[in-house]
């Protein structure tokens, strides 16, 4: 089987090199993006979608369909990871630290049903963990929310600015491992549970492909945003505008709970006891 996944790839990987002698050669003026495909989008960009940023239109309406299966390969990948990674059944281990957080005193009691984790004067430690630097601890504790709302601002003005879903899910995604990583795995994941982030990971590709069906509801093409204009009460150029933001949502969704749910598994080998 793995002989046969390898062929496959060797030859896959093969016929995309060959169709690369196809290609115009690096920056030749003469391509077909450099003679009309760029100057179309570049010029009517904002006349068709009203969206002065060009690059967020052609990801998110021109080639529409390209991103959201490019949203759905992330997604992909995220569950990929969580089934090839994540261990079920496995036995707990025996013993189980603790930091007393007034004192700083750590303790290892074995596991029993009441368990020091109920107290509010402890909190749980990995076995390998490190004192933690209270000025680094403090200092991502203030940053955290200041990074969360930069990233909500990259999603929700990407089509006015440089940004877009796929950015503003790296941050938003990076904001959530910084805590991971600052303060505990499972202080993170008390926050977003694993099964909210596989909800959420679904949710961002649902609302991609939902607002596409929901053109087609309204009865037009697929990903056709102009649909929507009478749903919104704007007209068909603002509609693809709104359009594009509806998707950029999405994908901000599914990026940051992809990340996350890739984060937790990778560093703590598929258990999600212990992190980094």
């Amino acid at each position: 089987m793995k002989l046969l996944g390898f062929l496959i790839v060797l030859i896959t990987g093969a016929v995309l090199i060959w169709a690369t002698g196809e290609f115009p050669d690096w920056g030749d003026p003469g391509s077909p993006a450099s003679v009309h495909v760029s100057p179309r989008y570049i010029e009517k960009t904002l006349e068709e979608t009203s969206v002065p940023n060009a690059v967020t239109s052609v990801l998110a309406d021109y080639r529409g369909f390209d991103t959201m299966f490019e949203t759905t390969v992330i997604f992909a990948a995220g569950i990929s990871c969580f089934m090839l990674l994540r261990l079920f059944g496995k036995e707990r281990p025996e013993t189980l630290h603790y930091r007393h957080l007034l004192t700083g005193l750590t303790i290892r009691v074995r596991r029993r049903k009441q368990s020091p984790e109920q107290l509010e004067e402890f909190e749980p430690m990995d076995s390998l963990w490190t004192p933690h630097d209270l000025i680094l601890r403090t200092l991502c504790r203030f940053l955290i929310p200041f990074i969360q709302l930069f990233a909500l601002y990259v999603i929700a003005h990407g089509h006015h600015s440089p940004g877009g879903g796929f950015q503003g899910g790296v941050i938003l995604g990076a904001s959530l491992i910084l805590l991971a990583i600052s303060q505990d795995m499972q202080s993170a994941l008390k926050r977003i549970p694993e099964r909210t982030l596989a909800m959420l990971a679904a949710l961002g590709v649902s609302v991609y492909a939902g607002t596409g069906a929901l053109c087609l509801v309204m009865g037009s093409n697929f990903l056709d945003y102009a649909a929507l204009a009478g749903l919104f009460r704007v007209d068909p150029v603002e509609a693809r505008s709104l359009g594009i933001f509806l998707v950029e949502v999405g994908v901000g969704i599914a990026v940051m709970a992809t990340m996350i749910l890739i984060y937790h598994n990778l560093a703590s080998e598929g258990r999600l006891d212990e992190g980094l």
